[in-house]
Parts: C-alpha cells; sequence; structure tokens
C-alpha cells in the first residue's frame, strides 16, 4: 500500500492541534467525545498532549459494514456516552467524508445538553463533503481515496498501522 501520511507526520499535527484545542477550553467544562472505532488511536494521543481538565465520552457510529468502501445507513449507539449536559463538546472523529454520521451526532449531543459542539477530524476528504457540518479542526485534507490505518479500517483490519496509507482498488 501506498502511504499517504507518514506515522511521524501524524503524530507531529496532533500536536499541532493539541495547540490549537487546549486554548480553546482553558477553564470550560469540556468532554471529547470519541466516535468509535476509528478515532481511539487519534483520541489517546490527542488528550494525552492536552494540558487542561477533561472527560472522555465514547459514541458509536458506522456506516461502513464489512468490506463496504461506500456508506450505507447509520447506526448510532450511545451507551457509552458520558453525560455531556452543561458541557462544551468537542466530537472527534477519524474522518469527514460525506458528513452524515458527523451531522447527526453533532445533533445528537446537542440534543442531549451540550453548552457546545465543535467538531474535530484527522482526515477531511477533498470534494466529497454533501451533509452541511461545520467543522473546526483538520489534521489533514487529503484526496478522494480509501485510507486505512491510524484507526481507519477496510473489513476490520488494518487499524494498527501506525500511518495512514491508500487502499488499492481491487482489479
Amino acid at each position: 500500500m501506498r502511504v499517504l501520511i507518514t506515522a511521524e507526520r501524524i503524530q507531529e499535527r496532533v500536536g499541532e492541534l493539541a495547540q490549537l484545542i487546549g486554548p480553546e477550553y482553558r477553564d470550560r467544562p469540556l468532554t471529547i467525545v470519541g466516535v468509535l472505532t476509528g478515532s481511539v488511536m487519534f483520541l489517546a494521543d490527542l488528550v494525552r498532549r492536552l494540558d487542561i481538565p477533561l472527560r472522555i465520552g465514547l459514541i458509536q457510529a458506522s456506516s461502513y459494514r464489512g468490506a463496504a468502501t461506500t456508506p450505507g445507513a447509520l447506526r448510532v449507539g450511545a451507551d457509552l456516552l458520558a453525560e455531556v449536559r452543561d458541557r462544551h463538546v468537542l466530537l472527534l472523529d477519524d474522518i469527514l467524508d460525506t458528513g452524515q454520521t458527523l451531522k447527526q451526532l453533532v445533533q445528537h449531543l446537542h440534543d442531549q445538553g451540550a453548552l457546545s459542539v465543535k467538531v474535530c477530524v484527522l482526515l477531511r476528504k477533498q470534494d466529497r463533503q454533501v451533509h452541511d457540518v461545520r467543522v473546526d479542526f483538520v489534521g489533514f485534507e487529503i484526496p478522494d481515496e480509501f485510507v486505512v490505518g491510524y484507526g481507519l479500517d477496510y473489513n476490520d483490519e488494518y487499524r494498527q498501522l501506525p500511518h495512514v496509507a491508500v487502499l488499492p482498488r481491487e482489479s
């Protein structure tokens, strides 16, 4: 597979994002909500670099199943979501593709009583967003390719790669 973003560059950028995010939430009650399962590595690396009080919550949302490379119907599981009422929320996801998942999750968090909801994504695919969702922090803009690694998967494989790589198209 062709490496699109090296492990070193990812770690550098996560540090830069932490420097942007930290001052935004100083002295404010923050909960960072990671979207399972793809954001786990990003979430762990980011929160270790933030020098502010925070809570961590998790929410499960998926529109890709099995070997699919195109999104289907969205399923949301909020069983692991921490209490967000009267807290500022930073919704953290691995990738912004069409925006379907993030749009629904932002609304869900507002419905749960969050004071504010901002969005941070590691990757944003160029020219793919069709749903209106504001993204406040972006790690990398990438071309419209199916990528794996650093939490992103294909059929639940490749998440453990320390870099982001382009999954070759089948011939």
